[in-house]
C-alpha cells in the first residue's frame, strides 16, 4: 500500500521547460530535497543558470538542450535523462507555450507549435518514461507523473482557444492515465495555475482588471510541491476570483459567457500581443 505522503527526498526527476518560471522553481524545490535532476529546455544558457542554482541548493543537475516539438525529441530526452540519472522516479511535463488572439488572427504555425509542445510532447515523453516510472513505483511506491496544465484547462477563456484545448487535453490525459496506472506506485497529478509572474506572461497587456492578476512564482511552486507531498491529484493554485469563475462555469457556463461579454473587445486588445513561442 502506498504511503499517504509522497516522499520527494532524493528523487531522480526530469523537468521539461526547466530554464525559467515554474520549471526552474520546481527544480530548486526538489534540489532542496537533495534531488538528482535532468533539466530540459530550448536554450542552454537559462538551463545552465538553473543547474547552478540547483547545485547551490544541494541538488545534482544535468542539462538537456532540446526542441520538444521536433520529431523524436521527447523520446530522446527521456532516454538521455534515464542514462544520466540511472533511472527515473518523477517526470514533470512542464514545458509549454502560448499564443493568444482571435483564432483567425493566429498563424497556423503557432497553432501547430502549441499542440506539439503542450499536448503531443507530454504524451510522447510520458510513453517513453513509463517503463522507468513503473520500475520506480514498484520499487518504492513514490514515483510520480506531473502535468502542468493551466486554469485555461478548466475554463475556456476568449482568445486562448487553442491553448485551452491543449491544456484541457493534458488534464484529461493525466486523468485517464492515473486510472490506467492504479496500484502501480506512480502518483499522477495535474496542476492548474492561473496567471503566474514568469517570462511566459511577459508579452501580455492584460492585468487584474481583466482577470489576469499575476501570482508570484515561488508561492505557486510552494503550493505545487505541498500538493504533491499530500498526493493531491488536482493542484489548483489560482487566485480566488479565478476559482470563483471556474465554480460558476461548472454550474452555469452561460453565466460566464455573459459576464465576460462586456469586456471582450478590451480583452482582445490586451492579450493579442501574448506570445511565448
Amino acid at each position: 500500500m502506498s504511503s499517504p505522503h509522497l516522499d520527494l527526498q532524493g528523487r531522480r526527476t526530469l523537468i521539461t521547460g526547466a530554464g525559467s518560471g515554474i520549471g526552474r522553481y520546481l527544480a530548486l524545490e526538489l534540489a532542496s530535497r537533495h534531488g538528482t535532476l535532468a533539466l530540459a529546455g530550448r536554450r542552454p544558457e537559462p538551463l545552465a543558470e538553473t543547474a547552478a542554482l540547483v547545485i547551490e541548493r544541494g541538488g545534482t543537475a544535468y542539462t538537456i538542450t532540446t526542441d520538444l516539438t521536433a520529431d523524436g525529441e521527447p523520446e530522446r530526452v527521456v532516454a538521455a535523462a534515464v542514462t544520466e540519472l540511472g533511472g527515473l522516479d518523477i517526470l514533470i511535463n512542464n514545458a509549454g507555450n502560448v499564443r493568444a488572439a482571435a483564432l483567425e488572427d493566429i498563424d497556423v504555425a503557432d497553432i501547430h507549435a502549441m499542440i506539439r509542445l503542450n499536448l503531443l510532447a507530454p504524451i510522447l515523453a510520458t510513453r517513453a518514461a513509463l517503463p522507468h516510472l513503473r520500475a520506480a513505483g514498484a520499487r518504492h511506491g513514490h514515483a510520480a507523473l506531473v502535468g502542468i496544465a493551466s486554469a485555461s484547462g478548466l475554463v475556456g477563456t476568449p482568445y486562448y482557444a487553442t491553448y485551452a484545448a491543449t491544456k484541457a487535453g493534458l488534464a484529461r490525459f493525466d486523468e485517464a492515465l492515473r486510472r490506467e496506472l492504479y496500484g502501480s506506485g506512480i502518483h499522477v497529478a495535474t496542476v492548474f495555475p492561473g496567471p503566474v509572474d514568469t517570462p511566459m506572461m511577459a508579452t501580455t497587456q492584460a492585468g487584474p482588471d481583466l482577470g489576469y492578476g499575476l501570482r508570484p512564482v515561488d508561492d505557486v511552486v510552494a503550493e505545487i510541491v505541498a500538493g504533491l507531498e499530500d498526493r493531491q491529484i488536482e493542484i489548483n493554485t489560482q487566485l480566488p476570483e479565478r476559482r470563483a469563475m471556474a465554480d460558476l462555469n461548472a454550474r452555469d457556463p452561460l453565466a460566464v459567457d455573459a459576464a465576460l461579454a462586456p469586456k471582450l473587445a478590451e480583452l482582445r486588445a490586451a492579450v493579442s500581443s501574448h506570445r511565448s513561442i
